[in-house]
């Protein structure tokens, strides 16, 4: 597998690039997990987690057999232990390809997408056609959870993540719960444009500081870094300031290109599959 730097010259994020006029699976981009994780001190082959990353594609069309354009939204599922993941940019153009190349079935569409996202990131993706009859239970709906957001505190730090706000609430009882936050940012580690989520914690424990959670989370505000590595070391560093029994760490984030990447990563007793669901910013 050719692991690329997304911030080389031959990558097509951050500079003008063409579309393809046909299905290209050179275009993919694949980059390594490993470039994310090594500073985190996580072992590829031993993950501290489980967990999958969950694409949208809403900007979607091919041609039937007789050259009419079908439409669909395509959903990959690409597992957390795959060496690779690929690149935003370049899975748009790759599925802007389709556009003017024609299929005698939506099933083909599909197994071709599969076998050349899986080579690129060198693990089975699960891909799924969402065609306009399924429109209709393409239902919206927000995460569960209580919300962080009313808590009037001060905050502060945006530079790099600072998990020495969080802990725990000394002397309290375990508790199962759910906390929400749609105040999430980052920014592109490339091109610098903000990228927006609604984050989700999940947890069965001793009860997590709330004020210090959204601190922890606001200071991603001008972290670069793709979205997968903020969810991971989200993961890890409530585990280690924590300490929780279980833990699922599941971000929402907002379309770019039409575009949407919602990682997750939990414990094996949270790591029931999640719902691609749509939420009400998405």
């Amino acid at each position: 597998m050719n692991r690329k730097d997304p911030t080389s010259p031959a990558a097509p994020l951050g500079r003008p690039v063409e579309y393809p006029e046909t299905v290209d699976p050179s275009v993919l981009f694949p980059i390594a997990r490993a470039e994310a994780r090594h500073p985190l001190g996580i072992d590829a082959g031993a993950l501290p987690f489980t967990g999958a990353d969950l694409w949208n594609a809403w900007e979607f069309s091919w041609l039937d057999e007789r050259g009419k354009p079908c439409i669909a939204v395509v959903e990959l599922r690409i597992s957390c232990d795959s060496p690779t993941l690929v690149e935003s940019k370049s899975l748009k153009l790759y599925l802007g390809g389709f556009a003017m190349t024609r299929f005698d079935e939506p099933q083909a569409v599909r197994d071709r997408i599969a076998v050349d996202v899986s080579a690129c990131t060198g693990a089975l993706v699960e891909v799924s056609l969402r065609e306009p009859p399924e429109f209709e239970r393409l239902r919206v709906r927000d995460l569960a959870g209580e919300s962080l957001d009313d808590q009037q505190i001060e905050i502060t730090e945006y530079a790099q993540p600072a998990p020495v706000h969080l802990g725990t609430r000394a002397g309290a009882r375990p508790v199962e719960e759910a906390l929400v936050t749609h105040l999430f940012r980052s920014r592109c580690p490339v091109t610098g444009q903000p990228d927006w989520a609604s984050v989700q914690v999940r947890y069965r424990g001793i009860p997590i500081d709330r004020a210090g959670l959204l601190r922890y989370l606001v200071s991603y505000r001008e972290h670069a870094a793709f979205h997968e590595a903020c969810v991971e070391r989200m993961f890890v560093d409530v585990q280690q300031r924590c300490r929780p029994l279980g833990l699922l760490v599941h971000a929402r984030f907002l379309r770019r290109g039409g575009i949407d990447i919602n990682p997750w990563r939990a414990t094996p007793d949270f790591a029931a599959t999640l719902a691609n669901v749509r939420t009400l910013r998405q």
